[in-house]
């Protein structure tokens, strides 16, 4: 060895004494903290000693079973140990069980040349394969528990992996041998920060998160924060098109992940193209909820939500007609909100799209494994300490149905390789977690993935309003990924069935992230796309061609037909004040974070615009005097005139109400409010909780500081009309 190839040895060896004493110290420090945190952890949080219980009581039951799967593999393995010899004398047999096809733990070519890692690769195999004939096919065991058992057998045999163990790596020896084992030193200084970031629990970070700043160059796309209540931001971004479809376009995105996976790189931003087809995009930006939100419901979502979104988007274009996406469960909660708009007469919404989204639960996949009611109590006793479900938790769940890519890959390459992660936006935003409320979260896994009430007529109700997703019969279109595991297509395709209007239903490649955001620059996957939905959705498959490229054309044709008709591009912040750039506050805050205070919007009464329509039908003088902002304000503002009609106008009268809001003026809705200061629709600094200004929170408690004289009038016109009050 050359002096100078000595000294570099010299200088990584002392470099790594350095590192490890440092270790040491933090292993001192995080040690108290990681004993604290696992005092009151449940040890079996996927109750697997009664699942495995149950297996073996079924397996006891049928011991020639046991006994001749058990023959199989010991043949197996006589076959495996004369092939070893033979390979130790030079020859190269046939190998006995090789990797599945995509499997690409074992691409190190000494896993193929070298004998003795050939025989670890094929024993671990064989093994892996007698386990799963063990759990297989087992007669007297319930599909759950069966299925269960499936399931996290294979992850333990992800776990055992010998590619997951230092001296059973060829690479991680090749490193060892390269570094003087330099290399497991700073793997465990990175296991170390993990535990120090998680607090005592292992997570394993994806990427580098110092290399990414939501604004600067990750959800970069322009925009305004055009309103804001404790539930949502939202976002109108800025046009890039003189002429802009006269129908705004609403995204309501899952509350589980946060909405820049839409916006991750101009290259590959859905957001930015939908843009730059000429939509006025509107994406809500849910709240990160601390435990301040522990009592907040599902159907806050919806009307503290969706609904006051859309009075917003109302508000600043003038248009009651919008097209509306919902992403996985956004697509879940859009589907509510239309069924509750339906039975409101509200239809304001013209066309929904739902991306992977699940209506019907009775086939939830893989991730159904995870819910049950043992489980879902376990999660409702966890959030009733915190008030919530951390985002964490549920991204495990997430990444183990994708252990080997999402979870051991990263621990080789970050512990036993030594190397630091790699800058990666797609997992960047993965480990973007947020929190789910304890109320919520626990109504939505009961009523939706355990009792799968959706897809039944009025089976669930939103503030004493029964929904019927039977009854949705907007035009809709469906668009579902072939590969996805968290909403299998099959299942989405059961829920395109169930609405009574035109719906398309697309199927693209890949799978929950990459079948959706798949530019049409990337020329990827391919999709289907049919009308007609046959019962069956094998047979929906193999009738449907295959078109190339991306669906995100096909989709914008099918939405453009609908109503092509277009206005002049809208500046973000027109008629309601621009509080601030995208992507807004709510979007940047952590885990762990509280809920940043911020001040609400200040919306008019949105349904006292409806109310000199409403006065037409019974009295046609005061509708058509109302045409203009001047004096559809008199008209609003009179209080003998709201008297008579509150006397007058019968609760059975909402939807017909509501159709003859849609053909009011677009001036209408800006300026129809009895109460002058709100006129003007501004940030109105906080006089008072920031949620109670908002015409749909009637019902909620942080209304008290309201003066009874405002919020009377209020109650009233939301009787009148309103979708988003009760």
């Amino acid at each position: 060895m050359s002096e100078n190839a000595q000294n570099e040895v010299n200088t990584l060896g002392f470099a790594a004494a350095k590192e490890l004493r440092d270790n040491f110290k933090q292993v001192e420090e995080i040690m108290a903290g990681f004993a604290k945190s696992y005092e009151n952890m449940k040890l079996d949080p996927f109750n697997l000693t009664q699942a495995y219980g149950d297996w073996l009581k079924a397996v006891s039951a049928d011991p020639q079973a046991f006994m001749q799967k058990n023959m199989e593999y010991w043949q197996k393995s006589l076959e495996l140990s004369q092939q070893a010899m033979m390979a130790l004398m030079g020859q190269k047999p046939e190998p006995v069980v090789i990797p599945a096809k995509g499997d690409r733990r074992f691409s190190h070519e000494d896993w193929s040349e070298k004998p003795i890692f050939d025989v670890i690769k094929q024993s671990y195999l064989l093994t892996s394969q007698w386990m799963r004939t063990l759990v297989s096919d087992v007669e007297g065991l319930d599909e759950h528990t069966s299925e269960r058992v499936k399931f996290f057998t294979e992850r333990f045999m992800d776990a055992m992996s010998p590619t997951n163990f230092a001296l059973t790596n060829p690479a991680v020896l090749e490193k060892i041998k390269e570094t003087k084992g330099a290399n497991l030193v700073h793997g465990l200084k990175n296991m170390l920060e993990d535990l120090e970031t998680g607090k005592g629990e292992l997570r394993i970070r994806m990427t580098d998160t110092k290399a990414f700043e939501l604004g600067k160059n990750v959800a970069v796309t322009p925009g305004k924060v055009i309103f804001q209540n404790r539930m949502f931001q939202l976002i109108q971004y800025t046009p890039s098109t003189e002429k802009v479809l006269k129908r705004p376009l609403l995204v309501v995105p899952p509350w589980i992940n946060k909405f820049y996976i839409m916006d991750l790189q101009p290259k590959n931003s859905l957001l930015k193209w939908l843009v730059d087809q000429g939509h006025t995009v509107f994406v809500i930006s849910w709240v990160n909820p601390d435990e301040t939100y522990a009592d907040t419901g599902f159907d806050s979502y919806i009307k503290e939500g969706v609904l006051t979104a859309i009075d917003a988007i109302q508000y600043e274009t003038g248009e009651s007609e919008i097209n509306a996406i919902g992403y996985c469960i956004g697509g879940t909660l859009l589907t509510s909100t239309l069924a509750y708009m339906k039975a409101k007469g509200d239809e304001r919404i013209k066309s929904a799209t739902f991306f992977t989204t699940m209506i019907n639960f009775s086939e939830p996949g893989e991730l159904g494994l995870f819910i049950d009611d043992t489980q879902v109590s376990g999660l409702e006793s966890t959030m009733e300490k915190t008030g919530y479900l951390d985002g964490s938790q549920m991204a495990g769940a997430f990444n183990l149905l994708r252990a080997n890519d999402l979870i051991w890959s990263f621990y080789v390459n970050n512990y036993l390789l030594g190397n630091d992660p790699r800058p990666f936006d797609l997992l960047y935003w993965n480990g973007d977690s947020t929190r789910m409320p304890a109320k919520m979260h626990s109504w939505y896994l009961r009523n939706l993935y355990l009792q799968n009430d959706l897809c039944k007529p009025q089976a669930l109700s939103v503030d004493g309003v029964p929904l019927d997703v039977t009854a949705i019969d907007v035009p809709a279109c469906f668009v579902s990924a072939v590969e996805d595991h968290i909403a299998p297509w099959k299942s989405t395709y059961m829920g395109a069935r169930l609405f009574s209007g035109p719906t398309r239903f697309i199927l693209g490649g890949s799978g929950h992230i990459a079948g959706i955001i798949n530019p049409p620059a990337a020329k990827k996957y391919g999709y289907r796309v049919s009308d007609t939905l046959v019962e069956n959705a094998e047979e929906w498959m193999a009738a449907t061609p295959v078109s190339e490229g991306s669906w995100w054309p096909e989709w914008d044709k099918w939405v453009r037909a609908l109503n092509p008709a277009e206005v002049a591009a809208r500046k973000p912040g027109a008629k309601l004040t621009a509080l601030e750039d995208a992507p807004g506050t709510y979007v940047k805050v952590k885990l762990g974070e509280p809920v940043p205070k911020l001040p609400a919007t200040v919306l008019p009464k949105l349904e006292a615009a409806v109310t000199p329509v409403v006065e037409a039908q019974a009295k046609p003088a005061p509708a058509a005097e109302a045409s203009t902002p001047t004096e559809a304000k008199q008209v609003a503002s009179n209080p003998e005139a709201e008297k008579q009609e509150k006397q007058e106008k019968p609760k059975a009268d909402k939807p017909k109400a509501v159709k003859a809001a849609t053909k009011i003026t677009p001036v209408a809705p800006a300026v129809a409010q009895p109460e002058v200061k709100a006129e003007s629709a501004q940030l109105e600094p906080a006089k008072a909780s920031p949620v109670e200004p908002i015409a749909t929170q009637a019902s909620e408690t942080s209304a008290k500081p309201v003066p009874a004289e405002e919020k009377k009038p209020a109650a009233k016109k939301v009787s009148k009309k309103t979708p988003p009050q009760a």
